[in-house]
């Protein structure tokens, strides 16, 4: 997803997303939905968050130890 995509998402959340970087902002917009703010740090690649729009991101974002 996009930066533009996420500051969309973001504003419809009532967050300002203006200098946010996008792990930042990923982790305000899963808060402001209720979820965990986990965006980019799963572990070992595991995740149990199956439903997360994140998901796919996330593990790639997340460290590989």
């Amino acid at each position: 997803m996009n930066m533009q995509e996420l500051h969309h998402i973001a504003k419809s959340y009532g967050i300002q997303p203006e200098h946010m970087y996008k792990i930042e902002l990923i982790r305000c917009i899963q808060h402001a939905e209720g979820n965990y703010d986990c965006f980019a740090k799963a572990s070992n690649g595991e995740c149990d968050q199956l439903d997360c729009r994140w998901r796919e991101d996330c593990l790639k974002a997340s460290p590989p130890h």
